[in-house]
């Protein structure tokens, strides 16, 4: 049986050492808090006006400002800044944070393409952070996938994409 680790790397395309290159750098210290924010706050602004209500719906219950909060404060916390998203959340465990929502191959396929749109919008980040965030995110979003159908796996709910490829988009 494959790790969710594993998973994230077959269905991402990214390898666990590429994913995690974002450990070799403090990328807080290299970009800045305001980096971070500007990020969150422009990848937000793509989502919550995107065109597809499936996507959008999935985003409902939340507000825009306090998911662009939970986001920086997870990314500065991540990439070498102060434990910000720790001191007021807990502990990201993003697997359960994640799990009231419907973390499909599509979602993370839409999310990875906003994401996508909202690094190379943001002009204080140098092409090699972006290289290593975005190797990140993907690993991450197919990390969260993974186990999204190991709880529907262990619900008796079918998977809908098959357990070892992605769904085309």
């Amino acid at each position: 049986m494959q790790s969710l680790q594993q998973k994230a790397s077959e269905w991402s395309g990214v390898d666990q050492i590429d994913a995690f290159a974002i450990n070799n750098t403090n990328l807080f210290e290299k970009l800045g808090f305001q980096s971070f924010i500007n990020l969150s706050t422009n990848f937000y602004n793509r989502v919550y006006d995107d065109e597809e209500e499936w996507f959008r719906s999935i985003f409902a219950n939340s507000k825009k400002e306090d998911a662009i909060q939970n986001q920086y404060e997870f990314f500065v916390q991540r990439m070498g800044g102060p434990p910000l998203y720790s001191q007021r959340r807990g502990h990201p465990a993003l697997i359960g944070r994640h799990r009231p929502f419907p973390v499909t191959h599509q979602a993370a396929e839409r999310w990875l393409s906003h994401m996508q749109q909202a690094l190379e919008s943001v002009t204080e980040i140098d092409t090699d952070s972006k290289i290593k965030m975005m190797n990140f995110f993907r690993h991450t979003a197919f990390f969260l996938v993974a186990g999204n159908e190991l709880k529907n796996q262990n619900q008796g709910v079918p998977c809908k994409h098959g357990a070892s490829k992605p769904a085309a988009v």
